[in-house]
């Protein structure tokens, strides 16, 4: 079986906190992560080094999601490699028809081709472990878990208590 450390996931989106994000969580969770801004750049990279998946986002300037993906799809070398669509637009006006007309061209088919931003860090891995065929570990759970349920509480905290949490952090780490 696959481990995580042999992979190399391709992240592409044009929000650089989001791809930042999503790329945390990957190294979080054991693999080797490259990152493009939008649909140009990833296939310039991916010209370069050859990833195993692609995590992409669906709108994105200069060459979007869908456009890459039938560039992709056209090449037998590259149509190959799974894609995951994370997007925020599959149900508005921006991406609706184009998330539509992928699943139903066949370019992706069957369940986990796509998820809804904001994802949930477990969620995200989990789909890219099953098509890949790594196994769901209880370390890589307790890990995303702790880091999603942390994040969570940073959002409602008030400054004092982040303040506080840093300081612990920081001292945890220097032991």
């Amino acid at each position: 079986m696959a481990l995580p450390e042999e992979k190399t996931i391709l992240v592409v989106d044009d929000e650089p906190d989001v791809r930042q994000y999503l790329a945390a969580i990957l190294e979080d969770a054991g693999f080797n992560v490259l990152t493009a801004a939008d649909g140009e750049e990833a296939l310039r990279s991916i010209r370069q080094q050859r990833p195993d998946f692609i995590s992409l986002d669906l709108i994105m300037p200069r060459k979007s999601g869908q456009k890459f993906l039938y560039e992709l799809r056209k090449d037998k070398e590259l149509a190959r490699i799974p894609v995951l669509i994370v997007t925020a637009h599959a149900r508005d006006d921006l991406g609706r028809d184009d998330l539509r007309d992928i699943l139903q061209s066949s370019t992706m088919s069957g369940p986990g081709t796509y998820l809804e931003k904001p994802i949930k860090p477990l969620s995200y891995v989990r789909s890219i472990q099953r098509a890949l065929g790594i196994e769901e570990t209880q370390d890589t759970s307790e890990k995303l878990g702790l880091k999603e349920a942390l994040q969570n509480e940073l959002q409602g905290a008030d400054s004092d208590a982040l303040r506080k949490a840093l300081e612990a952090l920081k001292a945890s780490t220097k032991r």
